[in-house]
């Protein structure tokens, strides 16, 4: 086929899909190296904006760990995680604030707005979306595993969402919450907690009964085998995850993701992605074509 008959196939492919998903809201959690390469964030900046042009609703939750990272070091501080967690003291509290806001979050704003979109930006510095109390982990003899001033939601601002996205803005949402008095986070009063990107976007997903959760990250996908690079799985059930979770094949790193997925889909959304977000165009391949890409994971 020549390169305009080709284009036009991919049209009516998407057409199809272009209609089913008209006024759904579909999560987009943005992490991995693609934050620190400026041309492919604003390339998958472009699709989003590309989304909310033809009906979609689409809401951005965001991460930044490199550039956190980079920034306790400058401080002279060690970045530490715990079963793929950042364990945050205050000092990393105020550093992972100041760089998803001020750095990330506005940043992301800026391109999808000069990409033709609204955008607005929903934070602990301004308004807020996310709520939390703080989180402890079960280790290897069952013990309480304490991350510091880590959260795990207990709300969304879902009225202030859809609000939003029924007139036609892109929430961004950087990933800290706020945790009223109780929640453990502070000596009373109102305090913060750093919330996993991956996590906060499987509760923003949940909350909104989304379409879909679309995780994009530096993988193709699930392995089903560790030893084998081509191993990549399509599609994967709750109870194939829960099996490679059991065997370690699913290790730290994806954890997080894995638990985000499974999040969403136990509170109706119906399906979730993950996905290779330096692959160009990977987030329309997986919404808008029958073959998709990276791994599904879907109700038993």
């Amino acid at each position: 086929m020549t390169p305009a008959i080709e284009k036009a196939v991919a049209l009516v492919e998407a057409h199809r899909y272009i209609q089913r998903f008209r006024d759904k809201a579909v999560v987009v959690k943005v992490g991995g190296s693609i934050q620190e390469d400026d041309e492919r964030m604003k390339a998958l900046l472009t699709d989003v904006s590309f989304m909310a042009a033809v009906g979609m609703r689409p809401v951005i939750v965001h991460g930044g760990g490199k550039s956190i990272t980079e920034a306790m070091n400058k401080a002279g501080l060690t970045a530490r995680f715990i079963q793929g967690r950042r364990y945050t003291d205050r000092e990393t509290l105020e550093i992972v604030e100041r760089v998803l806001v001020n750095e990330v979050n506005k940043s992301i704003v800026d391109h999808l707005n000069d990409a033709g979109s609204f955008a607005l930006g929903l934070h602990s510095l301004g308004s807020c979306v996310l709520f939390a109390e703080r989180m402890y982990l079960k280790g290897s003899a069952g013990e309480k595993v304490d991350l510091g001033y880590v959260g795990d939601v207990t709300e969304v601002n879902t009225v202030l969402l859809e609000a939003l996205t029924e007139d036609g803005y892109i929430p961004v949402i950087a990933p800290v919450a706020i945790a009223r008095s109780g929640a453990g986070s502070a000596e009373g009063g109102i305090g913060k907690l750093n919330v996993n990107a991956d996590t906060a976007a499987g509760h923003v997903a949940a909350a909104l009964k989304a379409e879909k959760l679309v995780v994009l990250s530096d993988t193709h996908g699930i392995r089903t085998n560790p030893d084998d690079h081509e191993s990549y799985a399509s599609t994967l059930t709750r109870a194939e995850i829960d099996g490679l979770v059991e065997k370690g094949i699913i290790g730290e790193g994806m954890l997080p993701k894995v638990d985000a997925c499974l999040i969403a889909i136990a509170a109706g959304v119906n399906k979730a992605h993950i996905i290779d977000g330096r692959i160009p165009h990977s987030l329309l391949l997986e919404i808008y074509t029958d073959a998709g890409i990276g791994t599904q994971i879907v109700v038993d």
